[in-house]
């Protein structure tokens, strides 16, 4: 058996979670206040997560702030933030507008989250 403990980011309670896995496989989650930290605690053993915020180069010499339109795996972070140096986005900008559509080969998008005219 395998203890790891970590702090649930699911709400600002911020529980002290305890998941035992047996064989890689989360088998009890404890000291979670609702369903969602159990949920979030099984993930992040097992298929850590997150959602990436960064900005990008707009052509006027502004920085866009956008953020993945979903979680990416841990993993993939890296390659996402090298991807957006690369970028270089001309106005007009919408919020929600697609700026990559797949990110560091994560089929998920990267949009903007401010507007620009």
């Amino acid at each position: 058996m395998e203890i790891r403990e970590m702090t649930c980011i699911c709400c600002p309670l911020g529980c002290q979670l305890t998941v035992t896995m047996q064989d890689g496989v989360p088998v009890s989650v404890t000291g979670n206040t609702c369903n969602r930290g159990d949920v979030y605690a099984r993930k992040e053993v097992t298929n850590p997560t997150r959602i990436v915020t960064s900005t990008v180069r707009m052509t006027d010499g502004k920085m866009l702030p956008v953020k993945t339109a979903s979680d990416i795996p841990k993993g993939k972070i890296m390659d996402c933030i090298r991807q957006l140096k690369e970028v270089c986005v001309q106005a007009p900008v919408k919020v929600g507008q697609v700026i990559i559509e797949n990110a560091a080969g994560t089929g998920v998008a990267v949009v903007a989250t401010k507007e620009e005219t």
